[in-house]
């Protein structure tokens, strides 16, 4: 059986890491003046500079055959050829095909499903269409002027993501709401500013069961009932993107209102499908195909450019460098753009959930480290808040720096100021702080590696495209890692205890351990009566838990 750590270029690199242990970026940078020029490169409306990274060029040499020696080639036709990858759950990953624009067919079991995906690209044109312009009524004749999203994962935070950073983009009548914590403060405080009579919601859930996401509409329905029209005015304002449409008709929602999306779409992979329909209606869905192109732009990018200029391919292997081979436990995510403060939630599901395993395809358990902890905010916000501790402390964390070049008018003088503080950082980052040939004990070492991902305007299409990258950055270091990026055990363990709790709230049971029964005694005294477990919970068939 292969092991990678006794792989020929792992040991290389175990090597690499003993003797450039004491390099320094910025002396990379004196010994070639095209350093930058090598390690930079554009895709569409995305530049990447990745030459401030602890990277000789035998290092980077490497790190290409550790790509090239791994199954990445043949995994990446499967993926995009519909082939089964996701062998836990028996499925293949075809997100993809949510947004190929090819001409060509594209089957799975035999059976093309661009029509499939074509129908229900149609259908969501004419509803946001709809909607937008006014034609679709609420029960009283009232136009809609408040869609509510609820979801949770990445039924929630895809979408989200997307509309807050394409904010600038949205229909200048419509508000926009997303309800994913099972809270119930959260829509309570979301429905308390909301008039039923204009109000839309979009319940998102793949297999219409999940707790979270059936309890925050049950509320909402109960909320809209008790406040405006009866059983028969629900399929007016309410909607679903689902699987189940049988299930999303018993809660009332009109057949014809159900969009479809199919087992093959992973939650955190989904906001192309359907589970993009607020997008669609915020931006329009000319907007919401220009964010289509943008990924299938990518798309192309990564299937077709060499290794040594494939964008994500890159970005992978600096990962793998850093998480395998320097002892880094996260990866920051620091948007210097407002717009994005949701990105880096965004790419915690993403990367945290797909590549956050300890076995591999076969079951077996690895001896190395796979997916880093992903975190971040703001960079402005980020330089007054943790960048202390990048600069300064025990921790070793590489930094993706994320801007947008274009300014919006009327305050260009603060983007220059953003840009330039973000530049600013970056070069620290590296350089550190000396006073002449004597470190200060209280000086910045320097040499903390770092990106930069510059889109030349926050557009649709540009956001799909860095949503891409990232993608098919994590699909790569899974391919290397030799594990299933497309399956969460972990997390349908705890939606299934949860469950089981829930059951079993008035049975005194003495099936779970001395701490969660002494706990369960405190939240059964904590009501007047016992709380009833909801009605909502459902199997679920392994994927919903990514939303």
């Amino acid at each position: 059986m292969f092991q990678l750590t006794r792989s020929v270029t792992w040991q290389a690199l175990k090597g690499l890491q003993e003797t450039t242990a004491n390099d320094r970026i910025r002396d990379y940078f004196a010994a070639d003046p095209k350093r930058f020029e090598k390690m930079s490169l554009r895709v569409g409306g995305l530049f990447l500079d990745y030459s401030k990274h602890h990277l000789s060029d035998e290092v980077l040499e490497t790190l290409l055959e550790l790509a090239d020696h791994s199954a990445l080639v043949q995994r990446r036709a499967q993926m995009f050829s519909g082939d089964i990858i996701n062998v836990t759950e028996d499925r293949p990953v075809l997100h993809t095909a949510l947004r190929n624009l090819g001409e060509g067919p594209l089957k799975v079991d035999g059976k093309d499903v661009m029509p499939e995906i074509q129908r229900t690209r149609e259908q969501i044109k004419q509803f946001s269409e709809a909607v937008r312009n006014g034609e679709w009524k609420g029960y009283n004749g009232q136009r809609i002027i408040s869609v509510v999203n609820i979801g949770i994962g990445g039924s929630d935070l895809g979408p989200n993501m997307a509309c807050r950073a394409l904010l600038k983009h949205r229909h200048p009548e419509l508000s926009f709401h997303f309800v994913s914590n099972v809270d119930g403060a959260h829509i309570q405080k979301v429905l308390s500013d909301l008039d039923p009579a204009t109000t839309l919601f979009i319940v998102s859930t793949k297999t219409f069961s999940t707790q979270e996401t059936l309890l925050n509409a049950k509320t909402a329905r109960r909320w809209f009932l008790d406040n405006a029209g009866e059983d028969a005015d629900v399929g007016a304002h309410f909607i679903a993107a689902s699987t189940n449409r049988q299930a999303a008709m018993e809660f009332g929602i009109r057949e014809e209102n159900v969009f479809e999306f199919w087992a093959w779409v992973g939650g955190r992979y989904s906001m192309w499908s359907s589970i993009g329909l607020p997008i669609a209606l915020s931006i329009g869905f000319d907007g919401f195909m220009e964010l289509l192109e943008g990924a299938y732009e990518m798309d192309q990018h990564f299937l077709s450019a060499p290794t040594a200029e494939n964008m994500p391919v890159l970005m992978a292997l600096i990962g793998i460098w850093y998480i395998n081979f320097q002892g880094a436990e996260t990866q920051a995510i620091v948007p210097y753009d407002q717009a994005l403060h949701q990105l880096p939630s965004f790419l915690q599901q993403l990367d945290m959930e797909s590549n956050g395993k300890s076995v591999d395809i076969f079951g077996h358990p690895v001896n190395y480290k796979t997916g880093p902890i992903v975190w971040g905010q703001t960079g402005s916000n980020g330089q007054h808040a943790f960048f202390q501790l990048l600069h300064q402390g025990t921790r070793y964390v590489p930094i993706d720096f994320i801007a947008s070049l274009k300014p919006e008018p009327g305050v260009e003088d603060h983007h220059f100021a953003l840009l330039t503080n973000m530049l600013a950082q970056a070069n620290a980052f590296m350089e550190g702080s000396q006073e002449g040939s004597r470190l200060d004990p209280y000086s910045c070492p320097g040499n903390r590696p770092s990106s930069v991902l510059l889109l030349d305007e926050l557009t649709p299409k540009n956001l799909g495209a860095l949503i891409a990258l990232y993608e098919h950055k994590v699909f790569v270091q899974g391919v290397i890692w030799n594990i299933n990026s497309f399956d969460q055990w972990g997390v349908q363990l705890g939606k299934r205890i949860a469950g089981e709790i829930s059951e079993r709230i008035d049975s005194r049971s003495q099936d779970f351990d001395a701490s969660t029964q002494g706990l369960l005694a405190l939240v059964r005294g904590s009501f007047t009566s016992p709380a009833a477990p909801p009605d909502a919970q459902g199997e679920d068939d392994g994927s919903e838990s990514a939303g």
